[in-house]
């Protein structure tokens, strides 16, 4: 028998209180993406997926998955795990495929688009996101690894102490007060890029 297309996940909230009552969705999932989510936790473990698979439940981020679990075949499993995307340390920085960048360090954690980092202010010639390329074409960035749960590659970049200092010297140039004053009051330790690959 081989191995299902789609498959039956009843998905509920984790964040679910001791008194607070929360809806369970049943939806038809392609088991592509639901074994994508495991790959985070297990990687392309065969083995660990399969037990997973049999267990039947999954918890990711603030969503518990449960299915009716089965055993797995692992020739079909392996072949279904080549299939998916993985690491790839060489991969380049592509900026324009940026879908995301996450700023973290000391009272300090956002992840916020690129387009808020891009708009310039009024009579300002460069922009939050220039300042930030700028640091990356100074060295320091390095593939952090590949996220199955958001399909993109991560690209950290090193904070150090007098890149901070700039950063936060540069906060002015964004749009948005909130995120000025988090990056100003806040200690950059490290800024990640999520890049999403070109469609093949």
């Amino acid at each position: 028998m081989g191995l299902p297309a789609t498959i039956r996940v009843k998905l509920s909230s984790e964040e679910a209180g001791a008194i607070a009552v929360t809806p369970v969705v049943v939806r038809e999932m392609p088991l592509g993406d639901l074994v994508a989510l495991m790959l985070d936790l297990a990687g392309k473990d065969a083995a660990r997926v399969r037990e997973m698979l049999l267990r039947g439940t999954l918890v990711s981020g603030a969503s518990r998955y449960r299915w009716a679990g089965w055993q797995t075949d692992f020739g079909e499993l392996g072949e279904l795990l080549a299939s998916l995307p993985g690491p790839e340390p060489a991969r380049p920085f592509l900026p324009d495929r940026c879908v995301q960048v996450r700023m973290q360090g000391v009272a300090l954690a956002t992840g916020v688009p690129p387009s808020a980092l891009t708009r310039r202010r009024l009579l300002r010639r460069r922009s939050f996101w220039d300042v930030l390329m700028e640091a990356v074409a100074g060295g320091g960035l390095e593939y952090a690894g590949y996220s199955y749960k958001e399909r993109v590659d991560r690209f950290r970049l090193k904070v150090t102490d007098e890149l901070s200092q700039r950063i936060r010297e540069n906060a002015g140039l964004l749009c948005y007060t909130s995120l000025e004053n988090q990056i100003r009051l806040g200690r950059l330790e490290s800024v990640e890029f999520l890049v999403e690959r070109a469609p093949v």
